[in-house]
């Protein structure tokens, strides 16, 4: 049977999500802090946590780092919708948790229903998609080593610089190139051939051979990518001079504490987009959380953005399948498009428009990959160019950019 931990200091919350999670068919324990969270997941030996943000004692942050160094466990944060709370689970997501869903504070129309509802579903899809142990082990080795200019505690990279390049049949399409996709470990004999390694945080890109003029990059992401997704955005070079989307499944408060996080990281100058916004060399535009994000049109080198309020897609929105099949229909200058980790289909379509349109195409590899869904249904439609560790995703970029394919490091 499979077991959860759910650790909360309200009693009343501890309560209803535990009991939702047992009629639902799971073995549940509850803590009502992180210190307890932190000893119950050694000796209960949970496959999913689900931790509350603040609490005393030991708040969240803290235990989820704990948890992540001594007994790698999928955890899912459940997070106040408050500025503050936002900023704490994208803490909690840059120590190694892979989602999260915030709990409801009277704003909207949710209610507690609601939130037992999607805790139990997405514990339901974090329990199959079997998130890849490499991840979480390599989750658990990253050394706390640098500090930001706003003094937040930064964890090294996952991921070597190398730069694997996927076998011929799957970047012709061939036969060989189909993946079974559901977003489980498949069968490595079934694939073939990817290299992946780990070490170090890789260095610093310098370009080098001839940069395309005014190229777009497209990135998607889902469970787990934040993380991913910052250290995207610390190595990307300001002379690649790339205009850069970013769409990242998560709610509007957390998609605008996202871009400016990534703004405190990068070269880049990061926003949350906006309608009608022009977007030039060395900008890059994060989603907003209740909007689609179209490239309306491309001129001169900027974009110009719009936003659509229209149906989910894929159950999300914004979809990343929008913003890179906008991206393939209307950018004529030189076009990228790479998946990063998460769950479901959003992404395989976009990659194929992309393709389609003369673009290069990239997809997160599975060792790296906290979820192997969204790039291994990218992979399998046999129009990704390139399979990259976490770290390796941006040498991927550079080369993408770059006639000779080569680049410095």
């Amino acid at each position: 049977m499979t077991r959860v931990l759910v650790v909360d200091d309200s009693r009343f919350m501890r309560t209803v999500i535990g009991n939702a999670l047992t009629e639902a068919g799971y073995e549940v324990k509850t803590a009502a802090n992180g210190s307890e969270g932190v000893e119950l997941t050694a000796t209960f030996d949970p496959d999913v946590v689900t931790m509350d943000v603040v609490m005393p004692e030991m708040d969240g942050i803290d235990a989820v780092e704990r948890i992540m160094a001594t007994n790698p466990t999928v955890l899912l944060m459940l997070s106040a919708h408050t500025e503050r709370g936002a900023e704490a689970t994208l803490d909690a997501l840059e120590r190694g948790a892979v989602d999260f869903i915030h709990k409801p504070d009277g704003s909207d129309s949710r209610n507690i229903a609601h939130l037992t509802n999607e805790v139990v579903e997405t514990v339901d899809e974090l329990a199959e998609a079997q998130i890849s142990s490499m991840a979480l082990a390599r989750a658990a080795a990253t050394k706390t080593d640098t500090t930001s200019s706003t003094g937040r505690t930064t964890t090294a990279g996952t991921g070597a610089g190398t730069q694997p390049e996927i076998g011929n049949a799957v970047a012709s399409g061939g036969a060989d190139a189909h993946f079974t996709c559901d977003s489980k470990a498949t069968d490595p004999d079934a694939r073939p051939e990817i290299e992946s390694a780990f070490g170090e945080p890789a260095a610093p890109i310098t370009v080098g051979g001839d940069r395309a003029d005014a190229p777009t990059a497209i990135i998607g992401a889902s469970t787990g990518g934040p993380k991913i997704v910052e250290r995207v955005f610390e190595r990307l070079p300001a002379d690649l001079e790339a205009k850069v989307l970013v769409v990242q499944h998560m709610p509007p408060e957390f998609t605008v504490r996202l871009a400016e996080r990534l703004d405190s990281l990068s070269a880049y100058d990061v926003s949350e987009a906006m309608d009608r916004q022009r977007l030039q060399s060395g900008e890059a535009a994060v989603a907003p959380g209740h909007s689609h994000l179209e490239v309306a049109n491309n001129v001169g080198g900027a974009l110009r953005l719009r936003l659509d309020d229209g149906a989910r897609i894929h159950g999300v929105r914004p979809a990343i399948d929008v913003t890179m099949t906008s991206a393939a229909d209307r950018v004529s200058d030189a076009l990228c498009g790479v998946v990063l980790t998460g769950m479901g289909r959003d992404g395989a379509a976009g990659i194929e428009a992309i393709k389609a349109a003369g673009g290069r195409t990239i997809a997160q590899d599975e060792e790296t990959s906290p979820v192997f869904g969204i790039p291994c249904q990218a992979i399998d439609t046999g129009c990704v160019d390139r399979v990259a560790p976490a770290n390796g995703i941006v040498d991927a970029i550079v080369d993408a950019f770059t006639t000779d394919g080569e680049n410095d490091d």
